[in-house]
């Protein structure tokens, strides 16, 4: 080898071991710098994100407390299985101090999820029901408290305030099967008011859960949505609520009650064990899902007249099954909530009402002495026309009157939606097996309508199937709340009642009985509390108690006349009314849209409208008609 090509071999290496070690010291630096990176930079996220936190404390206004980072935030936990609800033991409650020492628990259950499951339970004896012996409340675990009410709330003693607050709580959700209804006996037999009620009933019919064909009562849900059996026998529906000890049965199937309904609730809303938010949105998450359903009262039939005569009639209607049912067993007390087991079918939506045994309409026809067509009217009408002379037969099929004389008016229109015949079939389904009328614009309000409003108003008058008429009255008992709410015009609370009941009254009345009929057999003590508490209601305390004392408790009137009463119908058409001719026509256009939107009916006439008449009447009468309301 050349000297020359030895020199350049030996450039070429030192240039190529200088190249590679620069090349390996570069990495190297570049490794070093990456590690020391790695290291800085959590520490400086975690400088920003306290910036971050810091910058939103500042923000936020003196005297609040800072926001919560997400990751912090409370977590409502996911609810139990109704099963696992149902095995949760029942606290029974006779005594303030009872009570006192459940609330902190049962407190904190109610900020995670603020819902109580409420029923209630009573005494009847011969048909007469006697005050709430028993409030049953449960919570989302399954925690029950039966508050054993007559024995907390004795001569000389009041209900504990949580008690009394938590029933009035507007932020608390109660549900149940006939929670509204309860709520009213709480208040009629202790002055409770209970606010923010939800009936499960409203549920299962807006979720359409369920057909409308089953049953809506509380074990029939439980069996249908939860797969739970409720024992609903007459022993312990009918069993003394007010004895001294609650047996193990008693405890549990009143208990039962209030868990089955929180879980029904909670199944009806979709939240079985997937609910997972922030706790101070449950309420109104919840809330949003029961919108214009608080404090609402279950009307399965209609309420024509107002709730007084609904009431009326179920009382009616428990004292003649409390009858039958003692007829072999002497007195016998019973449960609000269930029919007889004994009877055990479910009735569909509708059964109990009564449907029409003749067609309504007849589509006979009136006309003018000149062949004007006038209207349509039933036959017997028609043949009244005959019968006195004043109207000549012209046909037989269709049965058709023309009149001798000239009639007050004339339609406007031969497209008039009274010059044509009407079918004989529900407008909403089509059955034509069984149909009952159905007034759009309910009665309670249509009464107090003035005279121009009222008459030839069988525009309003629909025939319905008895499942779509039971059906329709649901959905009116919520536009009746709505109502209510919006005019303050209360439905069956204390100034939409026309009689009250004096529960000072009641019990002196009560004490009067018991001296007279049991008066040896009491003891001394108990003796001695009744006799004073009708001497200090006649104020006479310092005199010995007689006959003739205990007679006159005995007579006392409980009820005593509401000064302040209004009937809601009344107070709703006032309120319309203010804006003349044109604001009751609003009313009545409200609820004709009203039951097109909540029933959807298929076979309605194509002339039936939610303005019917209302051109006419301004017309005919003007804006300015003075309204004068019946």
């Amino acid at each position: 080898m050349s000297r020359q090509s030895i020199f350049t071999a030996t450039v070429a290496a030192v240039l190529g071991a200088t190249l590679g070690g620069l090349l390996f010291w570069r990495s190297l630096c570049v490794r070093r710098k990456r590690i020391a990176q790695s290291q800085t930079e959590p520490d400086s996220a975690q400088r920003e994100k306290t910036t971050a936190v810091e910058h939103e404390v500042d923000a936020v206004p003196s005297g609040q407390p800072p926001p919560l980072s997400p990751s912090l935030m409370p977590v409502v936990p996911l609810l139990p299985s109704p099963e696992k609800l149902l095995e949760v033991l029942p606290v029974v409650v006779s005594s303030e101090d009872q009570w006192e020492e459940l609330w902190p628990s049962l407190e904190k259950e109610l900020s995670v999820y603020p819902v109580l499951g409420l029923d209630c339970e009573w005494v009847s004896v011969k048909g007469k029901s006697g005050p709430v012996s028993l409030l049953q409340m449960a919570s989302y675990t399954g925690r029950c408290a039966l508050v054993r009410l007559p024995l907390i709330h004795s001569v000389g003693q009041s209900l504990p305030n949580s008690l009394v607050k938590i029933l009035n709580d507007s932020r608390v959700l109660k549900v149940g099967v006939g929670c509204y209804e309860d709520g009213k006996r709480l208040a009629r037999d202790y002055g409770l008011s209970l606010g923010c009620t939800v009936d499960l009933r409203y549920l299962v019919i807006r979720q359409r859960q369920m057909g409308l064909s089953n049953g809506l009562s509380l074990k029939s849900l439980a069996a249908d949505l939860l797969n739970v059996p409720l024992d609903k026998s007459l022993e312990l529906r009918c069993s003394d609520w007010e004895a001294d000890k609650l047996t193990l049965e008693q405890v549990t199937y009143a208990a039962r009650d209030a868990q089955v309904s929180i879980a029904l609730f909670f199944h009806l809303l979709g939240l079985n064990s997937s609910l997972s938010s922030r706790s101070d949105d449950v309420f109104s998450q919840m809330l949003s899902r029961c919108h214009g359903l608080v404090d609402v009262p279950f009307c399965g039939r209609g309420l024509e007249e107002g709730e007084e005569k609904s009431l009326d009639g179920e009382r009616r209607r428990r004292s003649r099954r409390n009858t039958s049912d003692s007829s072999g067993s002497g007195s016998v007390s019973g449960d609000q909530q269930v029919p007889d087991p004994r009877k055990n079918r479910r009735k569909p939506l509708g059964v109990g009402y009564s449907a029409r045994k003749s067609p309504l309409y007849d589509n006979c026809f009136l006309h003018a002495p000149d062949g004007q067509p006038l209207c349509t009217c039933d036959k017997k009408k028609a043949k009244w026309y005959l019968d006195k002379g004043i109207g000549e037969l012209l046909s037989e099929d269709p049965f058709i009157v023309r009149l001798k004389f000239e009639p007050s008016g004339r339609p406007d229109s031969q497209q008039d939606y009274y010059l044509t015949a009407k079918e004989n079939l529900c407008v909403v389904c089509g059955k034509t097996d069984s149909y009952i009328r159905k007034n759009i614009v309910p009665h309670e309000y249509r009464r107090h309508f003035p005279a121009e409003m009222k008459d030839h108003n069988s525009h309003d008058i629909l025939l319905l199937c008895t499942s779509c008429h039971a059906a329709s009255n649901v959905h009116d008992g919520m536009l009746k709340q709505q109502l209510a709410e919006e005019f303050g015009a209360p439905l069956g609370c204390e100034e939409g009642v026309r009689l009250l009941e004096d529960s000072d009254r009641r019990r002196v009345r009560s004490a009067a009985r018991a001296l007279l009929t049991a008066s040896d057999s009491l003891p001394q003590a108990r003796r001695k509390e009744l006799e004073d508490l009708i001497k200090t209601f006649f104020g006479q305390e310092q005199q010995e108690i007689t006959t003739e004392m205990l007679q006159k408790a005995v007579g006392l009137e409980t009820r005593i006349f509401n000064q302040s009463y209004v009937p809601h119908g009344l107070k709703v058409v006032r309120a319309y009314a203010e804006r003349g001719l044109r604001g009751l026509m609003e009313l009545e256009r409200r609820w004709r849209q009203h039951f097109l939107s909540a029933m959807k009916p298929r076979h309605l006439h194509p002339l039936w409208s939610v303005n019917h008449n209302h051109a006419k009447f301004l017309r005919k009468y003007g804006e300015d008609l003075p309204i004068q309301l019946n």
